[in-house]
């Protein structure tokens, strides 16, 4: 069964953008919950773990309820975070072929943090 990504450009005030403050992400940003957010990235040295629910970063822009994927984070996981369990997930989605950042990104989860 394929699905589609509901979003596939970043947002202008992603947290994953070299540029981006988190601070100034709209609606009242929490370092607490920034912070927490480190569970959805995928840790190489730990074994495949197929039965594991999939963690997955939620765009800012999004409201509870209808979330989207980051587009950094979906970027940042499918590269260099080699996130074996999101790379499955998205062999059948359509569009991930139109997955798109701006401006540089940060390489590592942490460097997201203030």
């Amino acid at each position: 069964m394929t699905w589609k990504l509901k979003r596939t450009a970043q947002c202008a005030k992603c947290p994953w953008k070299v540029a981006v403050n988190p601070h100034d992400i709209p609606d009242g940003y929490s370092e607490e919950a920034h912070a927490a957010l480190a569970d959805t990235i995928a840790n190489p040295d730990a074994p495949l773990d197929l039965t594991a629910p999939l963690r997955v970063m939620a765009c800012h822009e999004t409201v509870v309820g209808d979330e989207t994927h980051c587009v950094g984070w979906l970027a940042h996981q499918l590269g260099d975070g080699n996130n074996i369990m999101l790379r499955l997930a998205m062999h059948n989605c359509e569009n991930a072929h139109k997955i798109r950042t701006i401006g540089p990104q940060h390489q590592t989860f942490e460097d997201t943090l203030p």
